[in-house]
């Protein structure tokens, strides 16, 4: 399994992998994942039958990594890959990311006939975060083109981002949502709090919030923007600006943002795009009633537990807060659909899935070599 980001660094994709390989190995399946060393982080882990090898790479922050940062990670990767295929059997590659991951993942298909598996999760689709990433997928679309028909199956965690991905690149994709399992809930007491937990880039939509909350009468309730990026300053300036008593505790992980989620009844998530956000599972996990956008994969995670709002709309996104601030019943009606909702994302049905999709991609791999040895005779 390959992805430059593995737990404890990346967003939304990192834990989620982490999930998989560990469900894998509890299902008693072997799992190698190569990912990105970082300050601190051991080089190898053994997890009885999940090991993990941090590779060499050059990496600044545990939250983002720059495009540089990422194709650091392919020499690597690709040493360290053949190193253990001349170890071990494998039946497959599981990369994730079409860039820059699954480039290791199409050598080492071509080198040592390992079939390959690619999950795509946003920022590697042309059209899904085009402030950051359109001139990089303009001037790799050919590289990227050949990766995705290179590759023996693509999967995709929402509609919405396969759709995206067949429009560039006409290939079969199999939808599988991403799987979660709720942490134990702590014994802690709801208070009047909204909360908002993301990485703080501009499309994650932290700003539509604080000018959402200018002028309403919050009367006792407290705000937590918890998370780190480029925006901070500016997302700080700006409730200074407008007057609101934000708290700002930057990033925030486990049991810390466990407590947070569960002693937030409202929790809001304006993005402008996003494909499957694992901040979403976290908070219906926990409860909460959500406000998110409608569209792309959003709507798809919250079905009807949450509310929808228009994109960058502040008066809806005001009049979903305000409603739901007034209205105590409908907060813990919404926590309660939201929790009944994950059971759609239990990793029983995900994992098996996944492992229906590798069983079938390794046998069309084993009957194509069969063929290959009988041409060859």
């Amino acid at each position: 399994m390959l992805n430059y980001e593995y737990p404890p660094l990346g967003g939304g994709a990192s834990p989620i992998t982490g999930a998989l390989a560990q469900q894998l190995a509890a299902a008693e399946h072997d799992v190698d994942v190569v990912t990105m060393e970082f300050h601190g982080l051991p080089r190898y882990e053994e997890h009885g039958r999940l090991r993990v090898y941090r590779v060499a790479a050059v990496r600044h922050s545990q939250v983002r990594a720059a495009t540089r940062e990422m194709l650091s990670y392919l020499p690597s990767a690709l040493g360290r890959s053949l190193s253990l295929i001349r170890q071990h059997r494998y039946d497959l590659i599981h990369s994730h990311f079409v860039i820059p991951t699954s480039i290791v993942a199409a050598l080492l298909r071509h080198l040592c006939g390992l079939p390959s598996v690619i999950t795509i999760h946003g920022s590697d689709v042309p059209g899904y975060n085009p402030d950051r990433f359109k001139f990089g997928h303009r001037m790799m679309s050919p590289v990227w083109r050949g990766l995705v028909r290179d590759a023996d199956a693509i999967i995709s965690p929402s509609a919405y981002l396969r759709d995206l991905l067949i429009a560039s690149c006409n290939v079969p994709v199999e939808l599988i949502p991403y799987g979660f399992t709720p942490p134990p809930p702590p014994d802690l007491t709801r208070r009047k709090r909204i909360l908002f937990a993301s990485r703080l880039f501009p499309r994650k939509g932290a700003q539509f919030l604080l000018d959402a909350l200018e002028g309403l009468p919050l009367d006792g309730w407290e705000v937590i923007i918890a998370g780190d990026g480029p925006m901070s300053a500016e997302l700080q300036a700006q409730a200074a600006r407008l007057g609101l008593p934000v708290v700002f505790p930057g990033f925030v992980k486990g049991p810390a943002l466990e407590a947070l989620y569960a002693t937030s009844p409202i929790f809001v998530f304006p993005s402008l795009r996003d494909n499957f956000p694992v901040v979403l599972l976290e908070a219906m996990s926990a409860g909460c009633a959500v406000i998110t956008s409608n569209v792309s994969g959003m709507p798809e995670v919250v079905g009807d537990s949450g509310m929808l709002t228009p994109p960058g709309d502040v008066g809806a996104l005001r009049a979903a807060l305000q409603r739901l601030m007034a209205d105590a019943q409908l907060r813990e009606e919404l926590g309660v659909r939201a929790r009944a909702r994950m059971d759609c994302f239990a990793w029983d049905g995900i994992l098996a899935r996944h492992v229906a999709l590798y069983e079938r991609v390794a046998r069309r791999s084993r009957r194509a070599l069969l063929r290959g040895e009988h041409a060859n005779r």
